[in-house]
C-alpha cells in the first residue's frame, strides 16, 4: 500500500467500510433526536429544541461513535492482525497512527464547537470521553474481560447511556431542569439497543464462522445466539413500555411497538431455516431497523411532525 497517496481518499474508504455515514449517521441522528424529544415529553414541553443545538449535538454524537470506532481499531489492532487480515487497518488501506491523528482532530473539534456554542455541555461530554478512554484502556482489566463475555460487553454498552445523558442534556441540562426520572427507562432502551445490534452483527451463517473472530454464533451455537438475540428485543421492548408508560404516550405507542417486536423476529426464524450469508446479513439488518423505529416512535416522531 502506497501510504504517499492522498489521505482523504484511503479515509474515506475507510468509513465506508468502518464506519459507514448513511447507515449509522441515519441511525446516531435518530438516536440523538429521541433522547432530545423524549426528554421534552416527560417534562411535558411542546415544541423541539433549537436547531442549532440539535445540529451541534448530531455533529457531536456522530463523532463521538466514531472516536469509539477508532478507539476498537486500536483496541483490537493484535486481533485483527492475525484473524482479519481483510479488514482497512492490517491490509494497509490506513495506519493506526493516522486514525490516532483523526481522532485527535475530532477531539479538539468536539471541544472547540462545543465551547463557543453551549460550554456548559462540557463537562458532561468530557464524561462520556473519560469512560472511552477507561475503554479503551478495557478498564485495566483487559484479560479479566476477555475471559468474562457478559462483563465484557455490559462495560462497552454502558458508553451508550452515558451518550445518552449528553444527547438528552440539549434539553433539560440547558434550560437549567433536572434530568426527568422516567429517562431511566430511555437509558434502558438505549443499552438493550446496543446489545440487540451487537448480537445481531455477530451472528453469522455456520459457513462463515472464522478461528480468532468471536461471534455469538461460534461461542452457543446458531440456536442458542437466536435465542439470546430475541431475549435481547424482548427486554428492549419492556424497557420501552417502561419509558411510553411514565411519559403517559397513547395506546398506539405500544401497538407500535409491539409490531416492530413482531416484525423484527422474523429474520431470526428466516435465519435458523437458511442458514446462509444473506439470512445472517438480515439479523444485522433487523437490529439497526428495530434501532431506528424505537428511537423514532420514543422520541415522538409524528407528534414532534404536528408541532412543527
Amino acid at each position: 500500500m502506497n501510504h504517499s497517496a492522498n489521505f482523504l481518499p484511503r479515509f474515506w474508504q475507510y468509513l465506508k467500510e468502518r464506519f459507514p455515514l448513511h447507515s449509522h449517521g441515519i441511525l446516531i441522528a435518530a438516536f440523538s433526536f429521541s433522547a432530545i424529544g423524549y426528554s421534552r415529553f416527560s417534562r411535558e414541553l411542546p415544541g423541539f429544541i433549537e436547531w442549532d443545538k440539535f445540529l451541534v449535538c448530531i455533529f457531536n454524537t456522530i463523532t463521538l461513535f466514531l472516536l469509539l470506532r477508532i478507539f476498537d481499531e486500536h483496541k483490537d489492532a493484535e486481533d485483527d492482525a492475525q484473524f482479519r487480515q481483510e479488514l482497512p487497518v492490517p491490509r494497509g488501506l490506513i495506519r493506526l497512527s493516522e486514525l490516532r491523528n483523526v481522532g485527535i482532530a475530532v477531539f479538539a473539534l468536539q471541544c472547540i464547537i462545543t465551547w463557543f456554542t453551549f460550554p456548559h455541555m462540557l463537562p458532561i461530554y468530557l464524561g462520556v470521553i473519560a469512560y472511552l478512554l477507561l475503554m479503551g484502556k478495557e478498564f485495566f482489566v483487559k484479560d479479566w474481560l476477555k475471559k468474562h463475555q457478559f462483563w465484557y460487553v455490559t462495560s462497552h454498552m454502558l458508553i451508550i447511556p452515558f451518550v445518552d445523558v449528553y444527547a438528552s442534556g440539549y434539553d433539560w441540562y440547558l434550560d437549567g431542569a433536572a434530568a426527568p426520572f422516567s429517562l431511566i427507562f430511555f437509558f434502558g432502551v438505549s443499552f438493550m439497543n446496543g446489545i440487540v445490534l451487537e448480537v445481531g452483527r455477530k451472528i453469522r451463517a455456520p459457513h462463515d464462522e472464522k478461528e480468532g473472530v468471536q461471534t455469538y454464533s461460534a461461542m452457543l451455537g446458531l440456536k442458542q445466539s437466536i435465542l439470546l438475540w430475541i431475549a435481547v428485543l424482548v427486554g428492549t421492548l419492556v424497557f420501552a413500555f417502561g419509558a411510553a408508560y411514565y411519559a403517559h404516550f397513547p395506546f398506539s405507542v405500544y401497538l407500535a411497538l409491539s409490531i416492530y417486536f413482531v416484525c423484527t423476529i422474523v429474520a431470526a426464524f428466516s435465519h435458523l431455516k437458511h442458514q446462509t450469508s444473506k439470512s445472517a446479513k438480515r439479523i444485522e439488518h433487523a437490529s439497526g431497523i428495530w434501532a431506528v423505529l424505537m428511537y423514532l416512535t420514543l422520541g415522538g416522531f409524528l407528534k414532534l411532525i404536528e408541532w412543527l
